[in-house]
């Protein structure tokens, strides 16, 4: 799977793409997410991209910010990108939502891209209410890898790591954090191959519930041991307080559908999501019949075929490399 095409909304809001200067009129500065690209930007320094950003728009206005490329030639490690931020928190005092790395497969694989410690995010933003990161440069390209510390925030309502491979280290941290306001969660988890560590124990604390109270949408996606989750979910506390649970892209199959039908009771959710699975047939149906007779939304499409080599079969998650 590739990311085709960069967000066109993001916290509710309609995504622009800062422009060259003088080429467009622009939007309210709270009216919309503003998309900073330095492709988009004329292939200038992201520091020059950023400059520009806050002399044309009125940044105590500004509600959601995108970072898209931050490079103009070669990758680089968005660490820098983010220190410039941070340094310049004081001017936004209305920002409430952050994506970090809106950028798709053609412009860099996932796997590459090159971030940092996102901890300093919620320390700085204390207001923020939503935060989105995708990469985790499996390939060991920058000086540090993503990761995440454990800290107590009171407004984030939204968190989101999109990841071919998330490390263990930033799923045991998500455990960690005290998220009183947490609403949606979502871990992409990927394959060992791309960096994705993270084991099933790591997710107890999360699956243990009472961590966070508001937590209506949980995600543990992409997953090569998907089928493990399932079985951890059909047990897990926090299902109960659930309204939407996605257990999508990854490699869900008989096993994992059978420990989802035997375990606890989903016909509270509003939406289960299996998107990207290799159910079979029978049991696609018997999870239809069981969960989404009662009113729930299933959704079981995008059903993938292994791969057949010789006496060996291969699945595999939607977003690895």
């Amino acid at each position: 799977m590739t990311f085709a095409d960069h967000f066109e909304t993001f916290h509710g809001l309609p995504v622009f793409t800062l422009p060259e200067p003088g080429e467009e009129a622009l939007p309210a500065a709270g009216d919309v997410a503003w998309r900073l690209d330095c492709f988009e930007a004329g292939d200038i320094p992201f520091p020059e991209v950023w400059q520009s950003f806050t002399d044309r728009v009125p940044s105590a206005e500004v509600r959601a910010l995108v970072i898209g490329p931050w490079w103009e030639d070669e990758y680089s490690e968005l660490r820098p990108v983010l220190e410039l931020i941070l340094a310049d928190a004081g001017r936004f005092p209305a920002l409430r939502a952050l994506f970090l790395a809106d950028v798709t497969g053609e412009e860099c694989e996932i796997s590459w891209l090159q971030l940092t410690d996102v901890t300093p995010v919620l320390e700085t933003f204390p207001l923020l209410e939503e935060l989105g990161v995708r990469g985790g440069d499996s390939q060991g390209l920058g000086e540090e890898p993503l990761s995440l510390r454990p800290v107590r925030h009171e407004a984030l309502r939204v968190l989101r790591f999109e990841s071919g491979g998330l490390p263990g280290q930033v799923v045991r941290a998500v455990g960690a954090c005290e998220l009183p306001a947490l609403e949606r969660l979502e871990l992409w988890l990927g394959v060992e191959t791309y960096g994705g560590d993270a084991t099933v124990a790591d997710l107890a604390p999360i699956l243990a519930g009472g961590r966070f109270p508001a937590l209506r949408h949980l995600g543990l996606q992409d997953s090569e041991v998907q089928d493990e989750i399932a079985a951890a979910i059909a047990a897990a506390p926090i299902v109960a307080q659930l309204e939407s649970l996605n257990l999508s892209m990854g490699i869900l199959t008989d096993a994992g559908g059978e420990a989802l039908l035997r375990g606890q009771p989903l016909t509270h959710l509003k939406r289960l999501d299996l998107h990207h699975h290799f159910l079979g047939d029978s049991m696609a149906e018997r999870i239809e019949a069981a969960v989404g007779s009662a009113g729930t939304e299933v959704d079981l499409s995008e059903r993938q075929e292994p791969h057949r080599w010789r006496d060996e079969e291969w699945r595999y998650v939607a977003v690895s490399e």
